[in-house]
C-alpha cells in the first residue's frame, strides 16, 4: 500500500487534553484526530475518509503561557458585580487561565487512507494547501520541512533491529499501538537497571460517530469517540524476526 509521508515543524503549540480545564494541558505528540481533522480541512471534505495514521516526533522543552479564558452558564442574567462582559441581557465572565506549551516541535507523520485513490489527492492538498496548515489549536501554525512525499508501505519480516532514533535521530519518540509492545515486537529501553519497558500509556481518540441521546423530533446529538491504546515513549527498537511495518526507506510505521 501507499501512503504520505509529511515532516512538520511548530514554533510552540498546544495538543490539548480533553480533560483538563483549570490548566490547558497537552498530550507530547499531536493525537490521531487531530491529524486526521488537519488532513479532512486542507482537502476539503465534507464527509470522512478513513485512514491509519502514524506520528513520531520529538520536542525541545515545556512552557506555561497565559490566555484570556470566558465563561458563562445558560441563561445566566447580567449582573454588574459578577460579569465583566454583557451580551445582550445575559454574563460573560473573563479572567485568565494557563496553557501548557510544547516548544521547538519535529513531527513525522505518515498518512495511509483506506481508499488508496485519495493518496495523490491528500499529497497535493499538503503540498499546495488551500489555506495555512495548522495542527493544535487553531493558531498552532505547521511548517512543511520536507516535501510531502507518497511512500511505499509495506508489512515485512525484519532482517535486523530497527532503533527509532538511530533511524531518525536523537530524542525521537512515537505513540506505539499497545498490542505490538505486548506481544514484544517492539521494545521501549532506558537506562534504569531493572526496567526493560517505559511510557506513558494513553487512549487516544481517532474518529467519531453522532449519536443522537434526544428523540426524532428534538434530537441531542454527542459525538462516540473511537479510542486507540497506545503508549508514548522513547529508546524504541523494533526487534528483528518480527513482521513489522516500515516504509520504502527503512522508517517504522506505527499505524493505527
Amino acid at each position: 500500500m501507499k501512503g504520505i509521508r509529511l515532516k512538520l515543524w511548530q514554533d510552540m503549540v498546544n495538543y490539548k487534553k480533553p480533560t483538563s480545564f483549570q490548566l490547558k494541558e497537552t498530550y507530547p505528540l499531536p493525537p490521531y484526530s487531530t491529524i486526521i481533522g488537519m488532513v479532512h480541512n486542507l482537502c476539503g471534505y465534507g464527509e470522512y475518509k478513513p485512514m491509519d495514521i502514524s506520528v513520531q516526533g520529538k520536542y525541545f522543552s515545556k512552557v506555561n503561557d497565559l490566555y484570556t479564558r470566558y465563561e458563562f452558564k445558560n441563561a445566566m442574567k447580567y449582573d454588574e458585580a459578577r460579569h465583566q462582559l454583557k451580551a445582550d441581557e445575559y454574563g460573560i465572565s473573563k479572567g485568565i487561565a494557563t496553557a501548557e506549551l510544547l516548544v521547538d516541535v519535529e513531527l513525522l507523520i505518515h498518512i495511509v487512507p483506506k481508499d488508496q485513490n485519495l493518496v495523490n489527492e491528500i499529497r497535493d492538498s499538503l503540498l499546495y494547501p488551500r489555506e495555512y496548515p495548522s495542527l493544535g489549536r487553531r493558531e498552532d501554525l505547521a511548517t512543511i520541512l520536507e516535501q510531502p512525499k507518497v511512500v511505499e508501505i509495506k508489512q515485512e519480516i525484519l532482517d535486523t533491529t530497527i532503533r527509532l532514533e538511530k533511524v531518525l535521530g536523537k530524542g525521537y519518540a512515537a505513540y506505539i499501538p499497545l498490542g505490538l509492545l505486548e506481544e514484544k515486537k517492539i521494545i521501549m529501553k532506558n537506562s534504569v537497571n531493572g526496567i526493560s519497558m517505559t511510557g506513558t500509556r494513553y487512549k487516544l481518540p481517532k474518529s467519531y460517530k453522532l449519536v443522537n441521546n434526544g428523540t426524532e423530533k428534538s434530537p441531542k446529538l454527542f459525538r462516540k469517540w473511537e479510542k486507540v491504546d497506545v503508549v508514548y515513549g522513547t529508546n524504541i527498537s523494533m526487534l528483528m524476526d518480527n513482521e513489522l511495518i516500515v516504509d520504502e526507506d527503512g522508517i517504522g510505521v506505527f499505524m493505527v
